[in-house]
């Protein structure tokens, strides 16, 4: 696909008119970062996209549409997530996480929260407090490599074997996301429209909207932070409990950071009070997780009738898989990119794609969505669910096809596209929105902050 076709085809489902095309504005062409796939049309046509449904969302309440520019390199650049606190870049991945040798393949480990990594060398049954990565090599080559995903999967842990594309499509749940669509937004109960303050033509298309971010690893987060660049009002909200990654003092620009406990009464009389004023709502928790606690979307939806309630998982709600954990890194393992794109560099090893662009551009993928049901509820009334994966988006991102001798093209700099903010992690530098908007500009007008920083009411 071009660029323009890959916007069409996220446009279209999404529902939005077609008419509104006709104001986006796509430069650049891959490849712009060395990759086989077409990470930089998945970059640029994603957040494209999300852009241009924000303004749709601003258009609807009274103002003029906007023109978005969006340039490949730029979106790429975005799509990688980097940043630096107090001039430093920290390590985003723990040295247990990566690759392994198995005695019949590649199995790959993620191992960036505690549980995980000392889950996973105990599976090796090694000592986490004195294992190295080296014994974990030895170790995982005496596994198979699915039994050693089987087993991790089994515990509650995260790793996957790697596969070729033709394995992951003859799996069953392969079969299972080949006959899902990208995304759905769906009905899921009656309501009157919400009654949305109107905008002038000085404020960005969201204002006013109220968004609720229940995620944390680095989709749903980055999909937060893509609406409050475009002016809504973004509560991320974090469980005392749980631990975050270093991508938090990123993805958390522009954003209100509150800590809610779920687990107590007072927790979840807090949220039923914050969700009575909601517009959207976005969590990431496994299927049925929110559901047990009261907040699935049907439940969500009895508190504020006319929600938008937007649920991301890593392989979609069909199939043996659909329970199963699962980060960017992993998807990419298990779908068969790995293999994929190690065989198109040459050496035979398996090869990760430049930047977590499963999880980036389901982030964007995720503000579309929501804008695209806050549309239609503002038609037709009703409260919507929207539901992406990442094993979804990974099938879109292969049918966006592949780019000969990529490989040949070095990875851009980034400081041409950062800048640089007062943030309660330190002073962060960090990507500037790749798009473009010709009216009100993107950006944050909170600064980031860490987890509990704010009050959890609006």
């Amino acid at each position: 696909m071009t660029p323009r076709e890959a916007l069409a085809s996220l446009w279209q489902p999404a529902g939005l008119p077609h008419e509104a095309l006709h104001f986006a504005h796509l430069t650049g062409a891959d490849p712009v970062f060395p990759s086989s796939f077409k990470v930089g049309t998945a970059a640029q046509s994603t957040i494209a996209a999300a852009a241009l449904a924000a303004c749709e969302v601003g258009h609807q309440r009274g103002v003029a549409r906007q023109d978005v520019s969006v340039d490949m390199l730029h979106a790429a650049v975005e799509t990688t997530g980097w940043f630096s606190l107090d001039g430093q870049s920290p390590e985003l991945w723990d040295k247990f996480s990566g690759l392994y040798r198995a005695a019949d393949g590649w199995v790959r480990i993620h191992a960036n929260f505690a549980h995980h990594r000392e889950g996973a060398l105990k599976l090796l049954q090694l000592d986490p407090a004195t294992a190295e990565r080296a014994d974990a090599e030895r170790a995982m080559l005496a596994w198979r490599a699915v039994e050693f995903e089987t087993a991790a999967a089994d515990a509650g842990l995260v790793a996957t074997a790697l596969r070729t594309f033709s394995d992951w499509d003859a799996s069953e749940q392969g079969r299972a996301i080949a006959s899902q669509p990208l995304f759905t937004i769906e009905r899921v109960g009656d309501a009157p429209a919400l009654q949305l303050p109107p905008l002038d033509e000085t404020q960005r298309p969201l204002e006013g909207i109220k968004v609720l971010d229940l995620t944390r690893i680095l989709a749903g987060p980055v999909g937060g932070k893509a609406l409050a660049s475009h002016g809504a009002d973004v509560m991320l909200v974090n469980s005392p409990h749980l631990p975050n990654i270093e991508a938090i003092a990123d993805t958390s620009r522009g954003k209100r950071s509150a800590h809610v406990d779920l687990a107590s009464d007072a927790g979840k009389a807090t949220m039923r009070e914050l969700l009575a004023q909601a517009h959207v709502f976005v969590q990431g928790y496994r299927p049925g997780g929110l559901e047990a606690l009261g907040f699935g979307a049907q439940q969500a939806a009895a508190v504020r009738p006319g929600l938008v309630y937007v649920s991301l998982t890593a392989y979609g709600t069909l199939g043996p898989w659909s329970t199963r954990r699962g980060f960017d890194s992993l998807v990419q393992t298990a779908t068969g990119f790995n293999h994929a794109e190690g065989e198109a560099f040459g050496d035979g090893k398996p090869r990760a794609l430049p930047m977590q662009i499963l999880d980036e551009a389901t982030g964007y993928l995720i503000a579309l969505g929501a804008c695209a049901a806050l549309h239609r509820q503002q038609r037709e009334g009703g409260s919507w669910q929207v539901r992406v994966s990442l094993a979804q988006t990974g099938k879109w991102v292969r049918d966006l096809g592949r780019v000969d001798n990529a490989f040949a093209v070095g990875k851009p700099g980034y400081e041409p596209f950062a800048q640089t903010s007062e943030s309660g992690f330190g002073v962060l530098r960090a990507i500037a929105p790749s798009a473009l908007l010709s009216r009100t500009p993107a950006g944050y007008s909170r600064r980031s902050a860490p987890p509990g920083s704010d009050p959890a009411h609006w």
